[in-house]
């Protein structure tokens, strides 16, 4: 398309949206060589805003762009030239809506894909024509301005967006919001993209645009996934390694590295939900299919989107999962660049020099270094390094993990000094627990005051949610308490060490567990799992799963398959709502006669191949769990066992699923035994000193995380 063609085309839209061609043309010659493409078949807006004037900046939003940007090119195929990004002050409410009239509404053909993604501040805003209500809104660059001592918002609208994203001519639109509109009362934990509610007066121009909106024809149904489902949720973003990321896009974005999409899209929010409960957040992501009445009403949003599943976002049915993808090949042909958003969250901070992964050509990429996101690595082979290429998607094949893995407290800045002080040198006296200022680095919990009562002290999630039996007493000094910490602090690091075994994306044991309410008809299903990897087609799973949550006093059973040619170990571990350890476990009574006080003893749970097995087998365990890992192996948990067998448990704690008393101790002996499982460890004994060794032959870690209710 000619220059003059294209400032001709987009001239109308900015005088709908109230802006000059001299204000359009300052963002940058690259925006309109993206715009002035020809038609093609995906096209992508992808908005973020860390920066906004007299507002306390965000951290991860330009990242979030970043994750989106690398899985459409790498995953989804789309052309970068097609995927146009407004950053920072580039954002202003004027330019994202001209480039969505422009880059999407003018190019879109029926049956494009198109994608929108918003990463920034929300918030709500009354509007004159209605006083009555508030209304949800998006906060760009230019979010507010002073006229004549009255405060004007130049917010877009939710309900501006909908319509916008409805009025493209194809039905294959999806558009993901990570942001929320209530602000928390706490500034407890992760920082939140939501910004108190305004009273101020809209922008005219945004009211009509909204007006000549309402008055077009509406083809489309989009797919609108958010970051919250409810109203109160904050939309969070956390620090990781080395980099910041709104909790939504990265447990989004990983999810659709690693799984082909499933049929539905609450299977998919089944999964990321999963991951940002481990990330310390309780957000629960949402579509316009599952958010409150009052919220659909008040978008005017169709009646329903079920069964329009991720692969709205144009995947191909045969596309595999994987971990990543290289993205640069160095003049020595056998270095290579990669991008690893495609790995759990939990597991890239602690990713280890030698790891593995596999192109599709079979090679092996040797991984040397790692900064956040991004890796190199080596081809293993030097002839195999002309099968090298750009955009080669790489799966997992062998993980190396530290061995000296600590739990990280960050401690709250609301501390004042010497608190700060005393609290470091109490948890110093833990084993295995590190300390650091909350926001500088990550961290696993906050360590902080409450908010009612300031001269109490406790230990908190992420997401700024107490944990329960962990506050101090009333004046009770700051020492005192973190030293009392010491017992829970070795259960969090224990679930800390059996996440990381997580591989539900990369195993290639062909496993599928079906947890389940027990129920005098037939069993009902919660959520199901499997190793989709492992299997010879992939399929996703076909069943829309209801929302995980569990009603009190039910009882449940996990139906595990063991689709393999080789007999399965199994071990399962969680913590209850009360982040207290339990497992599951096999008890035997050794057959000796005449001895009445014969100590039972714990058996390995082994699984057959082609066979299934139920547990417990008595009539169910009751729901009072939050979160299980099911983790497989191919040789016997010795070392689990033996740990499990060390605590002295009462007759009456004989149950199939307990407490787990040393759950520290079982977690390291859990780790050891994977890695005595895997079949490459004589073969890279020189990583094996310090490092546990995984083979994604031998291990699968299956994660299930519920709300009872």
């Amino acid at each position: 398309m000619k220059r003059r063609t294209f400032l001709q085309r987009i001239g109308s839209i900015l005088a709908v949206l109230g802006i000059t061609e001299a204000e359009w043309l300052s963002l940058g010659n690259r925006y309109y060589q993206a715009l002035a493409q020809p038609s093609p078949r995906k096209l992508a807006l992808l908005i973020g805003i860390n920066q906004y004037p007299k507002i306390p900046a965000l951290s991860g939003c330009l990242t979030d762009v970043e994750l989106q940007r690398e899985l459409l090119i790498h995953r989804f195929g789309f052309q970068g030239s097609d995927i146009l990004t407004l950053t920072e002050e580039e954002a202003s409410r004027e330019f994202i809506e001209a480039a969505f009239l422009d880059h999407l509404g003018k190019q879109a053909k029926p049956g494009d894909v198109v994608v929108f993604h918003f990463s920034g501040y929300g918030s709500r805003v009354k509007l004159e024509t209605s006083p009555e209500t508030m209304q949800n809104a998006l906060v760009p660059a230019n979010g507010s301005t002073e006229s004549q001592n009255e405060k004007i918002v130049n917010y877009i609208l939710e309900e501006t967006l909908l319509l916008l994203l409805r009025s493209l001519p194809t039905d294959r639109v999806t558009a993901v919001l990570d942001t929320s509109y209530d602000a928390p009362s706490t500034i407890l934990g992760l920082k939140s993209r939501a910004l108190q509610e305004s009273v101020a007066k809209l922008a005219a121009e945004e009211l009509d645009f909204l007006q000549q909106l309402k008055t077009q024809n509406l083809p489309s149904t989009p797919i609108v996934l958010a970051a919250t489902s409810e109203p109160k949720q904050p939309a969070r973003e956390g620090l990781f390694s080395g980099f910041s990321a709104g909790l939504f896009t990265y447990a989004l974005t990983q999810y659709l590295w690693e799984f082909t999409p499933a049929s539905t899209i609450q299977v998919a929010l089944s999964h990321v939900e999963n991951s940002l409960f481990k990330l310390g957040s309780r957000q629960q992501p949402g579509n316009l299919e599952n958010l409150s009445p009052k919220r659909r009403e008040a978008l005017n949003s169709p009646p329903s989107l079920q069964g329009k599943g991720a692969r709205g976002l144009g995947l191909p049915e045969s596309i595999i999962g994987a971990e990543g993808a290289v993205t640069a090949i160095e003049e020595d042909g056998k270095t290579v660049h990669l991008w690893l958003a495609g790995l759990p969250p939990q597991v890239l901070l602690y990713y280890g020099v030698n790891s593995r992964l596999t192109l599709a050509t079979t090679e092996q990429l040797v991984l040397r270094s790692r900064t956040g996101l991004t890796a190199k690595a080596q081809i293993s082979k030097i002839e195999g390094a002309n099968s090298l290429q750009v955009g080669q998607l790489v799966q997992e094949a062998v993980r190396v993990l530290p061995r000296n893995i600590n739990l990280t407290i960050a401690l709250d800045t609301g501390l004042e000094r010497i608190e700060r002080v005393d609290a470091t040198s109490a948890f110093a006296a833990s084993s295995h627990v590190s300390t650091v200022v909350a926001g500088e680095k990550s961290a696993d919990y906050i360590f902080g005051k409450l908010q009612e009562i300031p001269s109490r002290y406790g230990l908190f999630t992420l997401g700024g949610e107490l944990i329960p039996n962990t506050t101090g007493e009333v004046g009770e000094a700051v020492k005192l308490t973190a030293q009392k910490l010491a017992p829970k602090l070795s259960t969090l690091l224990a679930a800390k060490l059996w996440r990381l075994t997580e591989n539900q994306g990369s195993s290639r044991l062909p496993l599928k567990v079906t947890l389940e309410i027990i129920s005098k008809i037939s069993p009902r299903v919660v959520m199901q799992r499997e190793t989709v990897r492992a299997f010879k087609t992939e399929t996703p799973i076909k069943k829309s799963l209801p929302t995980p949550i569990v009603p009190i006093g039910s009882r449940m059973q996990y139906r595990v398959e063991n689709q393999s040619d080789r007999p399965v170990y199994l071990i399962l571990l969680g913590l209850k709502n009360n982040h207290t350890a339990v497992a599951f476990y096999s008890w035997e009574t050794p057959q000796e006669p005449n001895t009445e006080d014969t100590k039972p003893l714990l058996k390995e749970v082994v699984i057959a191949p082609g066979e299934t097995l139920t547990l417990p087998q008595t009539n169910g365990a009751p729901a009072l769990f939050c979160e299980q890992q099911l983790i497989f192996s191919t040789a016997p948990f010795s070392g689990t066992l033996a740990a499990l067998n060390t605590a002295k448990y009462s007759t009456a704690e004989q149950q199939p699923i307990s407490p787990l008393l040393n759950s520290l101790d079982v977690a390291q002996a859990l780790l050891q035994d994977l890695h005595n499982a895997s079949i490459l460890k004589t073969e890279m004994n020189g990583t094996a000193a310090d490092s546990y060794i995984l083979d994604v032959n031998n291990w699968a870690s299956l994660s299930f995380s519920f709300q009872v209710v």
